[in-house]
């Protein structure tokens, strides 16, 4: 009876999806993808809102080849750091596509069940897989226009046969949203005659076409791949372009929000704490859209913090940032934020569309390229193109305000770090802000790729040398993050779906209040985001008089009525960022 309630929903995702007459039997079709999962005889799954999630969970973003060594597989590389450096620090791993591929780092996927061999093995992934939370991309939208799939479908042969999204160049695309200035349609020749297949990223990412059942079931063989190698969060990139259909933008289609339920339905059945993040590029009404009624997603990239964050901290003024916060719904039980202000893209501009002026981006845009930034467009309806990403090491990215650089870098960037990780939702930390990598020219220059300024490759007897040294930027970021997520680590109040609240204090304090789940904690989060000192009135924040109150950062306790000689005044430094808290664990 439980597998037949199972097997009914199914059934109705699959109805959702294909309206339009592409499926002749449902219930056939959801069987294969029951099968495929390895669900057959599996019990049904019935509390889906669980937190599968807390305080201590953070998770460092990386590429499989990011620190090198000689003499060893870069996997093997990476999984030697983490357990050196970062052990204590993350519960979790994304290694971005360590797939075969033709372009784009990755994101252009040759063949999606086997492992790069340059960077290692299956083998390799289960050992990092059994230590760590290991989150993998399943790059769903578009796949190598040198795939195996993609010269089946040149021949008409299976697999491949119609897995590719085609249109003509008489259709009216004006409406389609593109995140690139590429043609969208490539002319191809293949064995039924000329064809125009649909590429939303560039002409060696050609996207696939869910319209075929048989797409579907490759992807679903997939993931069961993917869970059995010991991988357990899954981040669907692109996924808001998935579904087509003539006439619209092509964008966060009912079908595309449909595939998400369905996928989750079968990834909790197949293990219940295995975790959906969506990769949605977009202004943040639409992104938001993606955690469905809790039945999408169980987590979403909270795109909307890196842009907002670093003009708040080159601007010197809050009121934007404070602005979208206090505009954020908490996130349901079962789902989360995913907290990040770097990765190895770029600073999307996209999601800050509709929370800053087009006149703010453009001053935004100014000074990351004083800052030897790079940009990244797409092109509008009208033929004209506007800024779409920074692109930019972090580090680099706030060294210094919109008057140009000074010497307060290092305390921005941290202050940046420390923000984020006191926000509602779960952190994620990219490899290169840990180590405070600069930006790397030479390899935009290399590669020709904009985004290449932020993938920088360390050898790792040299990182070891500057992650010793001192005196080394390198040194000073990587320990003093660190400090801060031992910290945080052990605050109940930090758990990602904690309560928040927006303190008003001013545009150059960033503040806002945490409490535990058992409301045994508070935390006052509170960030000078300005290069000059602020003083601020323990009582503007209302803390509890009968309580002794304390910063987790520097240990120094507070007084709200000046007992004990303590001041009832901070004046907190530029950049400076203090956790005050009545309950320090």
């Amino acid at each position: 009876m439980m597998q037949n309630k199972f097997q009914a929903t199914i059934e109705q995702h699959l109805k959702a999806i294909y309206q339009n007459g592409e499926i002749d039997n449902f219930s056939a079709l959801a069987n294969e993808l029951i099968s495929l999962m390895g669900l057959t005889d599996k019990e049904i799954i019935e509390n889906r809102n669980i937190n599968h999630w807390d305080q201590t969970d953070s998770l460092v973003i990386t590429y499989g080849d990011s620190i090198l060594a000689a003499d060893e597989k870069p996997l093997q590389t990476l999984n030697r750091f983490l357990d050196k450096y970062l052990r204590s620090s993350v519960s979790g791993v994304h290694i971005l596509p360590f797939y075969p591929y033709t372009s784009d780092d990755g994101f252009s996927v040759l063949d999606y069940s086997s492992v790069n061999e340059s960077l290692g093995s299956w083998q390799d992934i289960n050992t990092i897989a059994s230590n760590y939370s290991l989150m993998s991309d399943l790059v769903i939208n578009h796949c190598s226009a040198r795939s195996l799939w993609f010269e089946n479908f040149l021949k008409d042969r299976e697999p491949g046969r119609g897995f590719f999204y085609t249109a003509s160049p008489d259709d009216d695309l004006s409406a389609v949203v593109r995140p690139r200035t590429n043609e969208l349609l490539r002319e191809v020749e293949t064995v039924t005659g000329i064809q125009y297949v649909w590429c939303t990223f560039s002409h060696d990412q050609v996207d696939l076409d869910f319209r075929n059942s048989q797409v579907l079931k490759q992807f679903i063989s997939i993931i069961k791949q993917y869970l059995d190698n010991g991988i357990k969060i899954f981040r669907l990139d692109a996924v808001a372009f998935l579904w087509k259909e003539m006439g619209t933008n092509c964008l966060n289609l009912a079908q595309t929000h449909e595939m998400v339920r369905l996928f989750r339905t079968l990834i909790e059945q197949a293990q219940h704490d295995a975790i959906i993040i969506t990769e949605t590029n977009i202004p943040n009404r639409e992104n938001l859209s993606y955690f469905g009624n809790s039945n999408e997603a169980h987590c979403i990239y909270n795109f909307s913090l890196p842009p907002l964050l670093v003009n708040s901290l080159v601007t010197g003024n809050c009121a934007y940032l404070k602005q979208w916060m206090m505009s954020m719904p908490p996130a349901r039980n079962g789902t989360a934020y995913f907290n990040f202000i770097a990765s190895h893209d770029g600073i999307g501009l996209r999601p800050a569309e509709g929370l800053l002026s087009d006149a703010e981006i453009n001053t935004l845009v100014k000074t990351m390229q004083t800052f030897g930034g790079h940009i990244s467009w797409r092109s509008l309806d009208n033929g004209d193109s506007k800024p779409y990403e920074i692109n930019i090491a972090l580090y680099d990215a706030l060294q210094g305000t919109v008057s140009g650089p000074d010497d307060f870098g290092l305390q921005r960037f941290i202050c940046a770090h420390a923000i984020m990780l006191a926000l509602e939702g779960i952190p994620a930390i990219y490899i290169h802000s840990f180590l405070g990598t600069h930006n790397d020219q030479q390899r935009v220059i290399n590669s020709g790729h904009n985004r290449a300024i932020n993938r920088h490759q360390w050898d790792y007897q040299l990182l070891e040398k500057q992650l010793a040294d001192a005196e080394s930027s390198h040194y000073q970021a990587y320990n003093q993050l660190k400090q801060l997520l031992k910290i945080r680590r052990r605050q109940s109040a930090f758990h990602p779906n904690a309560t928040q609240f927006t303190l008003h204090l001013g545009d150059q304090l960033f503040g806002f209040w945490r409490q535990s789940l058992d409301r045994q904690q508070s935390i006052f989060c509170i960030s000078n985001i300005s290069d000059q000192p602020q003083t601020m009135s323990l009582s503007d924040i209302n803390l509890i008089d009968n309580e002794q109150w304390q910063d987790l950062i520097t240990g120094l306790p507070f007084s709200v009525q000046g007992q004990d000689n303590l001041s009832t005044d901070i004046t907190m430094h530029p950049y400076q960022t203090v956790w005050i808290t009545n309950n320090p664990a």
